[in-house]
C-alpha cells in the first residue's frame, strides 16, 4: 500500500510540473506561485541528492525526476516572470530578488534537514511547503484575475498528489501534525478546483454562439400589402 501510494503522488505531481510546463511556454508566463516555486525546486534537488546518495530508494528517483521537470518551471520563470511584476521592478532587481528568493529557499530546506535529519525533515518541511502553495496557488488565481497559466488538470493532479502522502504519512502511520497539515491542505486545493472549474465552465457558457450572433441564409420574403389597392391611372 505505501509504494502506492508514493507512486500515485509521484505520478500526480509529475503531471503537475507537465502541465506547469506546457502552460508556462504556450502562456508566456510561469505556472507555479515563485515563492513555492523556489522551495519546491530546493526540496527536490536537496532530497534528491541526499536520498541517492545516502539511502536509494524510489522516492529518491521521484524527486530527481522532479527537480529537472521543476528545473524547466525556473527557466520559464527567469524567462518570462518580469512581466508579471511592476515596472519598478527592473530586470536587474528582479534577478536579484529572485536569486535571494532560490538561495532563502535552499537554506529553509537545509536548516530543517539539520534539525530534523532527512525522513522528518523531508515531511515537516513538503507538508508546510505543500499548505504554503495551496494557498499561494490561490493568491495568483485572484492576482492574475483568472486562470492564466493555470489548469484544472494542474489543480485536480495537486490536490491527489497532496493527499497520497496525507494518507500514507498522515492517517496510516497515524501522524496527527502530519495529518492536520494535510487535511488544510485538501481544502485549500479543492478551493482551487472549484475556482478553475468554475470559471472553464463560465468561459464555455460566455463562449456558445446564441441564435442572435448566427448567420443565417434565409431569404427573407418581400413585405406583402395588406391595405386597399391604390387605383389605377
Amino acid at each position: 500500500m505505501g509504494i502506492t501510494l508514493t507512486l500515485a503522488s509521484g505520478i500526480a505531481w509529475t503531471i503537475v510540473y507537465v502541465e506547469a510546463i506546457r502552460l508556462g511556454f504556450r502562456a508566456r508566463t510561469y505556472a507555479m506561485p515563485a515563492v513555492a516555486l523556489g522551495l519546491n525546486f530546493a526540496w527536490e534537488w536537496t532530497y534528491a541528492v541526499h536520498n541517492l546518495v545516502f539511502d536509494p530508494s524510489v522516492q529518491g528517483g521521484i524527486n530527481l525526476v522532479w527537480g529537472i521537470a521543476d528545473a524547466v518551471i525556473v527557466y520559464t520563470f527567469f524567462r518570462y516572470g518580469r512581466a508579471e511584476f511592476p515596472s519598478f521592478v527592473t530586470p536587474r532587481l528582479f534577478a536579484g530578488l529572485s536569486v535571494l528568493l532560490f538561495g532563502m529557499s535552499i537554506a529553509v530546506q537545509w536548516l530543517f534537514l539539520g534539525k530534523f535529519g532527512a525522513e522528518d525533515g523531508a515531511g515537516y518541511s513538503a507538508f508546510l511547503q505543500n499548505l504554503l502553495m495551496s494557498a499561494l496557488f490561490i493568491a495568483m488565481f485572484v492576482a492574475r484575475r483568472g486562470p492564466r497559466g493555470q489548469s484544472v488538470t494542474i489543480a485536480v493532479a495537486k490536490w491527489l498528489g497532496t493527499l497520497a502522502p496525507t494518507i500514507l504519512f498522515g492517517a496510516m502511520q497515524h501522524d496527527g501534525f502530519l495529518l492536520g497539515l494535510g487535511i488544510m491542505c485538501s481544502v485549500l486545493d479543492l478551493v482551487y478546483v472549484w475556482l478553475c472549474v468554475g470559471t472553464r465552465r463560465e468561459e464555455g457558457r460566455l463562449s456558445l454562439p446564441t441564435l442572435l450572433d448566427e448567420p443565417t441564409n434565409a431569404v427573407h420574403p418581400l413585405p406583402t400589402h395588406t391595405g386597399p389597392a391604390e387605383p389605377s391611372s
